[in-house]
C-alpha cells in the first residue's frame, strides 16, 4: 500500500509538549481522536474533541492505570492488515468484533529513565514507572507499518502534519516506514535501560549481567583510521554538556574518524583545568599544554612545547575564542580543528579564511556528557569500567621525601598530574609555570619515557633544570629518578605503591628532590 489516510488516531503521551497543536492540526482533517487519561484531559481542556478509550472499548481502565490499552480492540485496529479502501485480510474479523482500524498513533512512554536518575527513587517506584500498554501498541503500529504511522517524538508532529497537508490527509509509504524504525528503536532503548537498571541492582559493582547500550549514528565518515575502513560516529541518545559528540560544527570539512577520537582527548584534558588553557593534540595524546592568565598566552606556551606535532594537530580551549587568537592561530600553524566553549563572530570571519579548517563549538549544556561507564571493544568482547573521574583527594596527597615542594612547584605538580592522566601509559610529563616542557608517551618502558620527555624538550630549546615531573603509575625502580635528577627535575608526582618505593624514595632524597605521592593511578591505554 502506498498512501494511508489518516482517519482515527490514538494518542496517549507521557511527554506533552506542543501536543495541543498537533492535535488540533489533526482535528482540522477531521481526524477522530482517542485518548487516555491525563492526555484525553489535555486535549478537553483545550477545546479538542476526543473520545475516551475507555468509552470505545467498553472496558474501563483499572489497577490505577496498568491496564487500559491492553484490549483486542485497539491491538485488532493497529495490527489488523487493510487496504486504502477499507478491504484487506483482516477485515472480515475486524467487522465481525467490532474493530475500528487506528491509521496513527502517538505515543511515548513513562519517564522510566528519568524516575531512576533521582536520587530519591526506590524499587517500587522505578517498576511502577515501567510502561507496558505503550511499548505493546508501539511494537503493533510498527509492525503494521504498511497500514498504521507510528510517532514516538514529538519532534516529528511538525513533518507529519506537513506531508498530511501536501497529500491531502495521508502519510506516505517511506514516512511509515522511517517512523515505524524510530518506534522499535525507541522500545528497544527503553526496555534496554529498564533491563541494565533491574539487573544491576544485586550486583556489588552495579553492572548488570546482560548490558544492553544504544547510540545514534550521527554522521557516516569518508572512511576509518585508514582509508580501507568503513566508519561511522554514533553518539549516546541523552548526551549533554561539553563533549565532541555534542559540539556544533561551525565550519570545515567533515570531522574524520581520527578528528573526532583526538578532538576527544583534546576536550576531556582540557575540561580539568580551571584557569585560561589550551591542549593541543596529536594522535590521541597532548603534545603542548599550558595554564595562563589569558587564552592567548596559554596557546602559545602550549605550541612552544612541541612545534613539530602540533602541526595538523587538534586545539582545545576550555573558555571562548576571540579574533587575537584566531588571527594568531591561522598565521601560525596549520590545524585540523579548533574547539572550544564559544566562538566570537569576529574569530569565525577569520577561520574563514581557511575554509578547511574545523571549528566547533563545545559550549556546555545542561548536565554531564560523561556516561556512567567507560568502553574498550576487544574481539568477541567488551571491556567496561567505570569513568576515570574522580578527583585527587587530598587528603591522600602527601610528600614522601625530606624536602617539601614549594608552593610554585607543587601548583606545577598538580598541573603536570592533570595532564599525565590524559597521555597514554607509560606517561611521563615536565613541567614548569603551567606549561608542559615534555612529554613523553606510550612506551614500553617509563625510564623511555622520561628520555623522549627531555629529548622534547631539548630540541624545542626548552629548560628541563628546575622543571617537575608527573607520572601515570609508580616507579618499579630508582633508575626513573635518577634520569630525572640528572636531567634537573626537582620535584615529582606519582601514585607510590611499588615494591621498591623506599629505593625511589632514597633515590629522590639522594638527589634533594621532592616527591608526592598520590595514592592513585592514571593508565591510559
Amino acid at each position: 500500500m502506498s498512501n494511508v489516510p489518516i482517519r482515527t488516531a490514538l494518542i496517549s503521551v507521557s511527554d506533552k509538549s506542543d501536543l495541543v497543536g498537533f492535535a488540533r492540526e489533526l482535528a482540522g482533517f477531521d481526524v477522530v481522536l482517542l485518548s487516555t487519561g491525563g492526555t484525553h484531559r489535555l486535549l478537553q481542556e483545550n477545546g479538542i474533541e476526543v473520545r475516551e478509550v475507555s468509552d470505545y472499548t467498553s472496558f474501563p481502565e483499572m489497577m490505577e492505570g496498568r491496564v487500559k490499552t491492553l484490549h483486542p480492540k485497539i491491538h485488532g485496529g493497529l495490527l489488523g492488515r487493510r487496504n486504502a479502501d477499507g478491504s484487506g485480510i483482516d477485515e472480515e474479523v475486524m467487522q465481525t468484533y467490532g474493530i475500528e482500524p487506528i491509521d496513527l498513533l502517538v505515543v511515548n512512554l513513562y519517564p522510566f529513565e528519568q524516575t531512576i536518575a533521582k536520587s530519591d527513587c526506590d524499587l517500587a517506584t522505578a517498576i511502577e514507572n515501567i510502561d507496558i500498554g505503550g511499548p505493546a501498541m508501539l511494537r503493533s503500529a510498527a509492525k503494521n507499518f504498511e497500514s498504521v504511522a507510528v510517532v514516538v517524538d514529538v519532534s516529528d508532529y511538525a513533518a507529519v502534519t506537513e506531508e498530511m497537508r501536501n497529500c491531502k490527509g495521508m502519510l506516505s509509504r517511506s514516512t511509515r516506514f522511517r517512523l515505524a524504525v524510530k518506534a522499535f528503536a525507541h522500545v528497544a532503548k527503553y526496555d534496554a535501560a529498564i533491563s541494565n537498571y533491574l539487573g544491576a541492582i544485586d550486583s556489588p559493582e552495579h553492572f548488570p549481567g546482560t548490558l544492553t547500550h544504544q547510540f545514534i549514528k550521527k554522521q557516516e565518515m569518508r572512511y576509518g583510521e585508514n582509508p580501507h575502513q568503513s566508519a561511522a560516529f554514533f553518539i549516546e541518545a541523552d548526551a549533554n554538556g561539553a563533549s565532541v559528540s555534542t559540539a556544533r560544527q561551525l565550519q570545515g570539512k567533515e570531522m574524520s574518524f581520527n578528528n573526532v577520537a583526538d578532538t576527544d582527548a583534546a576536550i576531556e584534558c582540557v575540561k580539568s583545568f580551571s584557569k585560561p588553557a589550551c591542549v593541543i593534540v596529536k594522535h590521541a595524546n597532548p603534545c603542548g599544554v599550558a595554564e595562563s592568565g589569558n587564552l592567548l598566552q596559554a596557546y602559545r606556551l602550549a605550541f612552544a612545547t612541541d612545534p613539530t606535532s602540533a602541526f595538523g594537530g587538534i586545539i582545545a580551549f576550555n573558555r571562548s575564542l576571540d579574533s587575537v587568537l584566531a588571527k594568531e592561530i591561522v598565521e601560525r600553524q596549520f590545524t585540523e580543528v579548533v574547539v572550544a566553549p564559544g566562538i566570537e563572530e569576529a574569530a569565525l570571519e577569520i577561520f574563514a579564511a581557511k575554509k578547511n579548517v574545523r571549528v566547533l563549538d563545545c559550549s556546555e549544556s545542561d548536565g554531564d556528557a560523561s556516561s556512567a561507564f567507560d568502553f574498550k571493544r576487544v574481539n568477541g568482547g567488551l571491556l567496561v569500567q567505570s569513568r576515570d573521574s574522580v578527583l585527587l583527594d587530598d587528603a591522600k596527597l602527601r610528600v614522601v621525601t625530606k624536602r617539601e615542594p614549594t608552593d610554585e612547584e607543587k601548583r606545577d605538580l598538580l598541573f603536570a598530574w592533570k595532564v599525565a592522566k590524559y597521555v597514554k601509559s607509560n606517561a611521563i610529563v615536565y613541567a614548569k609555570n603551567c606549561q608542559t616542557i615534555g612529554v613523553g608517551a606510550g612506551q614500553m618502558s617509563r625510564v623511555y619515557s622520561a628520555k623522549i620527555a627531555g629529548i622534547k624538550a631539548k630540541d624545542e630549546g626548552l629548560q628541563v633544570e628546575g622543571s617537575v615531573m608527573a607520572s601515570d603509575a609508580f616507579f618499579p625502580f630508582r633508575d626513573g629518578i635518577d634520569a630525572a635528577a640528572e636531567a634537573g627535575i626537582r620535584a615529582v608526582i606519582q601514585p607510590g605503591g611499588s615494591v621498591r618505593d623506599k629505593e625511589v624514595i632514597a633515590a629522590a632524597n639522594e638527589a634533594n628532590m621532592a616527591m608526592m605521592f598520590t595514592g592513585m593511578r592514571h593508565f591510559r591505554h
